[in-house]
């Protein structure tokens, strides 16, 4: 079992969970006990449910109740709660809270999430949070907000364990207790010279299993890997996957240690970064709304520019129909459909594992010919084998079947050879074009499904009716 499963499961049991199989109460239950004023019944509940759950109940009591049901919650329990709570149940209580209320609520929380609700809230709720904040947390909280969007500096902390390397493992174990309670993770302690320059770090395993007198010069881990404070947090959730790290320490442009980030920040990240993936992939624009709480509206200004935009790209395949419509075969016509589709599906094939192999850092730019090499190989192969069934097909469905005198063998291998050329293309657009948006500095997944489909349709065509041309000896 690793590091990071032992220390869930350590917190589960520290703080009497309830096991996944049981039931949860329902939020009327729970009201139900407030009620009938048997308040030590409900503290008694509520604290074996975690802060995850407790975040959802919440959601169904009803307005009028909930800033009572949460005063009631249990001191040490309420801090967790909040963090889980949607922006706008935030917002809610924050605006009900007296002032001495909303500092003990905010003082008890880790400013990385402080920093994730205050980027949430409106100005007015912001400006009352920071008067109500100390000014040491005031000054740490606006350096945090001062970092660029999407930064590593937004998503770190700066309440972290800092040792020095004569320190004795004694002296570092003293330490550690003595700043715990402030400290969202004491596991990973990081070692610093008198500049604060990062140059180690110790676990608390290994402090745990050596000498009391042993310098932490002698035990540290030298080669740390670390963010700086304006890399991409994708970058830096993308070094949590690679190496199963529990933290990693943020360091600024002259190696000073600043903040580290913990593993359910870069979580957190990667689920942010997977929906807004999903989103773009679909042609709509990213939302940080749930589905259900987002008006219709807002819903219809993040579809509707998409739709637009490649409607108005679809009338290059009318242009292109158009154009050759003089020299057509009408039953050439018939197959458009399954050229089009075929070549669409292939393309976004290609586009979602390029796409796939960006975000997860598989491949990189300079792999361009390498993916070009690959997927010509897999488009050869997909086009022949799609090209032979299509060819089967025609013969059979179409002209057998279907009794169609038009469809004779030139249109099968017509359509054949056409349909194997689209493949093959729409793998070298569906592979290039992601790679193509992260030369340009965008995001790669707007090269995915609607528009590779709506490019590869337009390429198609022109092949199609280039190679149909050929084969009949039609002047285009």
């Amino acid at each position: 079992m690793n590091e990071m499963n032992e220390n869930v499961m350590q917190n589960a049991v520290e703080e009497s969970w309830v096991s996944p199989e049981k039931n949860l109460p329902e939020a009327e239950e729970l009201l139900a006990l407030i009620e009938e004023k048997r308040i030590g019944e409900f503290r008694s509940t509520v604290e074996c449910i975690p802060a995850p759950d407790m975040g959802i109940i919440i959601e169904d009591i009803p307005k009028n109740k909930r800033l009572l049901f949460y005063r009631l919650l249990p001191k040490d329990q309420a801090t967790d709660v909040f963090i889980e709570m949607s922006s706008e149940i935030q917002e809610e209580l924050i605006s009900a809270f007296s002032d001495k209320e909303l500092s003990e609520t905010f003082s008890e929380l880790y400013l990385d999430d402080t920093v994730d609700i205050i980027e949430e809230m409106p100005a007015v709720v912001v400006k009352r949070i920071l008067k109500n904040s100390s000014p040491e947390n005031r000054s740490a909280i606006n350096q945090l907000l001062r970092y660029p969007k999407d930064s590593a500096g937004t998503i770190m902390t700066t309440e972290y364990v800092k040792l020095s390397a004569d320190m004795t493992v004694e002296a570092a174990l003293a330490h550690i207790k003595a700043v715990a309670i402030d400290k969202e993770t004491i596991y990973t302690c990081y070692v610093t010279d008198n500049k604060r320059r990062l140059i180690g770090l110790v676990t608390a395993r290994a402090l745990m299993l050596s000498e009391r007198d042993t310098l932490l010069s002698d035990i540290m881990e030298e080669s740390v890997i670390f963010a700086v404070t304006t890399e991409d947090k994708e970058e830096v959730a993308n070094k949590f996957n690679k190496y199963g790290f529990i933290a990693l320490p943020v360091v600024d442009n002259e190696h000073r240690l600043v903040g580290i980030v913990t593993v359910d920040d870069a979580i957190d990240v990667m689920r942010e970064e997977a929906e807004e993936d999903f989103a773009k992939m679909a042609a709509i624009i990213p939302s940080e709304t749930e589905y259900l709480k987002t008006p219709a509206t807002k819903i219809f200004i993040s579809r509707i520019p998409w739709l637009l935009l490649l409607m108005i790209s679809a009338t290059f395949s009318s242009a292109i129909l158009s154009f050759f419509e003089a020299s057509l075969i009408p039953v050439l016509v018939l197959f458009v459909p399954m050229l089009m589709d075929t070549g669409g599906n292939s393309g976004s094939q290609a586009s979602v594992t390029a796409i796939r192999g960006l975000s997860t850092g598989e491949v990189a730019l300079s792999d361009v010919f390498r993916i070009l090499y690959k997927e010509i190989r897999v488009g050869v192969l997909c086009g022949a084998a799609l090209g032979v069934v299509a060819f089967g097909k025609i013969m059979l469905v179409d002209r057998l079947i279907m009794n169609n005198p038009e469809v004779t063998l030139t249109v099968a291998f017509a359509v054949s050879i056409a349909l194997t050329a689209t493949i093959i293309v729409a793998k070298i657009i569906g592979s290039t074009l992601p790679l193509l948006a992260k030369r340009l500095h965008l995001d790669p997944a707007v090269m995915a499904s609607p528009f590779i489909t709506t490019i590869v349709d337009a390429v198609g065509l022109i092949l199609y009716f280039l190679i149909s041309a050929n084969v009949f000896g039609l002047t285009v």
